[in-house]
């Protein structure tokens, strides 16, 4: 695998936009897999060039144990236990032992004069971490706390996956097997 899409999803508006990221970037780079926060590995594949990761802002940043359930209470979603976010599978994540590019993303409530950004403090995370962060961070906009997801914000993100692997892996965009890419 040559890029992974990680994500975190309370009501699965951030998991339809890392699927439909993923989708862009397998338009040109097919080896890359998607997986939900909880079977992340904890150390990156060696031959992994890029990671994509996604989540919800939940009190202005990446969630926490408390503001997961807080999110699902409000939104009336009894879950017995929170699980794990992408917050505390980037503290477990092993630092890359060569360069790895990476992105962040997250879904939010588009709302005037509200701060914050889970995919700010993700991109601040993995920068500390080693990661070659080439790409601001990225936001994706729901109507409400279970989302939906605004009108266009599913072909923005594939969109925005497509150009993430020209942008994160150099200037000739990677075709499919066979393809010119020069």
């Amino acid at each position: 695998m040559r890029a992974l899409v990680v994500y975190e999803s309370s009501f699965g508006n951030t998991g339809q936009v890392a699927q439909a990221v993923c989708e862009g970037m397998r338009r040109r780079l097919p080896d890359t897999a998607l997986r939900d926060v909880a079977s992340a590995p904890r150390r990156l594949p060696p031959e992994l060039e890029l990671l994509v990761v996604g989540a919800p802002t939940q009190a202005f940043g990446m969630s926490r144990p408390r503001t997961r359930e807080d999110a699902q209470r409000q939104a009336g979603v009894e879950v017995p236990s929170p699980g794990i976010g992408v917050r505390e599978w980037l503290r477990e994540l092993e630092p890359p032992e060569r360069p790895v590019h990476a992105a962040t993303f997250d879904t939010r409530i588009h709302t005037p004069h509200v701060p914050g950004s889970a995919a700010v403090g993700a991109w601040r995370m993995l920068r500390r971490d080693g990661f070659h962060v080439s790409a601001e961070a990225e936001s994706f906009w729901v109507l409400g706390i279970r989302g939906p997801l605004r009108d266009g914000e599913i072909e923005r993100a594939r969109s925005w996956g497509t150009s993430l692997v020209s942008l994160l892996l150099g200037p000739h965009p990677i075709g499919p097997v066979g393809s010119q890419s020069r």
